[in-house]
């Protein structure tokens, strides 16, 4: 299980914490020191659409005008922390966020 995150985002630390007590194994990628590839960026575009940016922080209110028109893939490579986190990966399955839903499916 892969969690794509912020080391300092503390729902991504709270999620990495649940997780791992209840016994999965779970790796950290810190999206700012290990940016997402264009490949991973796309796959997770397919997969959760304009979701995939969170338009209400503001790191993102801080894009210039251009990068705000930009598709989110642009959006995140040029500043990751506006990528909505945490992003989990469960083999093939891919979770937004952690919400009760989320949780539980994860969760035994």
């Amino acid at each position: 299980m892969i969690i794509y995150g912020l080391r300092t985002c503390p729902v991504c630390q709270r999620a990495q914490k649940a997780l791992e007590a209840d016994g999965k194994q779970v790796s950290f990628r810190d999206v700012r020191a290990e940016p997402l590839s264009e490949a991973e960026l796309a796959e997770l575009y397919a997969e959760f659409g304009n979701r995939l940016v969170d338009r209400k922080t503001n790191d993102y209110r801080s894009l210039n005008i251009w990068l705000k028109n930009a598709e989110a893939e642009a959006q995140i490579a040029a500043q990751p922390k506006v990528m909505a986190r945490p992003i989990i990966r469960d083999q093939e399955t891919l979770y937004l966020g952690w919400d009760a839903e989320v949780e539980k499916a994860l969760l035994a």
